[in-house]
């Protein structure tokens, strides 16, 4: 539609200059084609806007002609892996981003435009609902709104986060050139939870979903990016609503923890009693190829993150690029008992397979989303780009931790002790006091590779002591407060005509 739009907008220039036209030459109606406005005016094509809402979930692994999963774009500037590929040039703004060097033109991109393209859609939906639809239900109408407000919210997460002071418009705009307003940071947070709690308000979202609806926003979702956005600002005034929210999940029947940790991240793992949100990713049939990166299907991240030239099948795995290896630290840093570690590190060095050893090779990989033989086996087009692992967002786990983080900050009653235990007893480990730093030690542990770490670091003021350099000289540069916004694209910079203005990284 995009491109309609801007190819009738060249034609209409050039008709209007070359014939002199009177306003009825816009008065068109088409013969043979359905307007936008007469689509989407039943129930069920204002469903499939909603649907194509979510799509933009699926793309920053591989889309616009980059790599930018959003878990490891996160965790490659914390201090859990490394970046790897064949040196520093290979995916170098990844390696700029790590060593707290990111520039205007070697920057991530592809997330902006996906994130971008996510509001956007979500726009057209409550657009598209601001007229009467004469078969939708009131109950329908919110249920619409309230998936689209907490997807809005999330893309913006993804914006506010990484690049911090960006534009924020929740009405699409009409016309070239496409310009906004740039806000603050702090700013956009007040748009971003302003939205999530008109959308919670409605009351519209089921705290679980059914088996047929797995992948949709929910209630419970919505609270998890509530607390997560509200905890990221220190917005302490919302901690005791975050924490109700928390408990409201915990009370909840449907939700508990998987009581094997390993299975987590199996393809059986999908949507258990753990799983709060997830993005789906399918080899069924999957059809998601190079010159058509946003077809339904799978996800590169496997291939991302395997070891390079591994031998098919061995040790169940296949093999991949050799990006993101995980630091030795890392695996040291569990028990032996802790049951997390084997399930998050994957020590294929130990295997004994002959693999090529690429840049910053440890031997381990991050085992939660390494390629397991048969998960891309029933794809249709590219093998590399169709594994069904699905990417966890929000899991059971974090909301135990979250509550008990909030107790622990004043925010209200609980047992933080309790729900501290019951995460360390699922992983094996003894129990230690419930204190701030431990509960964010705990998350550390529990969520490697889930993109969780560095917003951890940030967010508790720990970033400028942790994320230093390190002996083997990969991390020259030690993290400071002007590091916490990522350059914004030079090409977004240019196309702006001076309205956004860069951030001093």
């Amino acid at each position: 539609m995009k491109n309609c739009k801007y190819i009738a907008a060249g034609m209409l220039a050039a008709a209007l200059s070359l014939t002199g036209c009177s306003d009825s030459f816009l008065e068109v109606t088409s013969p043979t084609q359905t307007t936008i406005d007469e689509y989407f005016n039943s129930d069920a094509h204002i469903a499939e806007a909603v649907v194509a809402a979510y799509d933009p979930l699926h793309w920053p692994d591989w889309a616009m002609n980059e790599y930018n999963p959003v878990n490891i774009m996160s965790d490659i500037m914390a201090d859990d892996m490394w970046v790897g590929g064949a040196d520093k040039t290979d995916n170098a703004p990844w390696h700029y981003m790590m060593n707290f060097e990111a520039r205007p033109n070697a920057v991530i991109s592809g997330l902006w435009t996906d994130a971008y393209s996510g509001v956007k859609r979500c726009n057209d939906v409550i657009a598209y609902m601001a007229k009467e639809i004469p078969d939708m239900s009131q109950e329908h109408r919110d249920y619409y709104e309230a998936q689209v407000r907490t997807l809005r919210v999330f893309y913006y997460n993804w914006l506010w986060k990484f690049w911090g002071n960006i534009v924020y418009f929740e009405t699409n705009f009409e016309g070239s050139p496409y310009l906004g307003t740039q806000y603050t940071a702090d700013e956009v947070y007040g748009f971003m939870i302003a939205d999530l709690e008109a959308a919670i308000a409605l009351d519209a979202l089921p705290m679980k979903e059914t088996d047929a609806n797995l992948g949709r926003v929910t209630k419970a979702m919505a609270y998890m990016l509530y607390a997560e956005i509200v905890m990221y600002q220190n917005d302490e005034q919302r901690y005791p609503t975050a924490l109700r929210y928390m408990t409201e999940i915990i009370n909840e029947p449907g939700y508990d923890l998987n009581p094997d940790y390993t299975n987590i991240f199996k393809e059986e793992g999908e949507w258990t009693s753990e799983s709060i949100f997830e993005i789906n990713y399918k080899d069924d049939n999957a059809i998601r190829d190079w010159g058509s990166p946003l077809a339904a299907g799978g996800t590169v991240l496997p291939t991302l993150i395997s070891p390079n030239n591994w031998p098919g099948g061995t040790d169940g795995h296949d093999g991949g690029w050799g990006f993101c290896p995980v630091r030795q630290e890392t695996y040291d840093r569990y028990d032996a008992a802790d049951t997390r570690r084997d399930a998050t590190c994957w020590n294929a060095g130990a295997v004994g397979a002959d693999y090529v050893k690429r840049y910053q090779d440890t031997g381990l990989f991050l085992e939660k989303y390494a390629a397991i033989t048969g998960n891309n086996a029933d794809q249709k087009a590219s093998s590399e780009l169709n594994w069904n692992n699905n990417l966890r967002i929000y899991r059971y786990s974090e909301t135990l931790l979250n509550a008990a983080e909030l107790i622990l900050r004043g925010a209200g009653s609980g047992s933080a002790q309790s729900y501290l235990d019951q995460v360390r007893s699922r992983a094996n480990v003894a129990s230690i006091p419930a204190t701030i730093d431990n509960v964010i030690e705990e998350r550390h542990l529990e969520f490697v590779g889930e993109g969780k770490r560095y917003w951890d670091l940030v967010r508790t003021g720990k970033a400028a002591t942790v994320l230093v350099p390190d002996q083997y000289g990969y991390r020259t540069n030690t993290w400071s407060e002007s590091k916490k916004y990522l350059p914004i694209p030079q090409s977004e910079i240019d196309k702006s005509q001076g309205t956004l203005k860069q951030n001093n990284y």
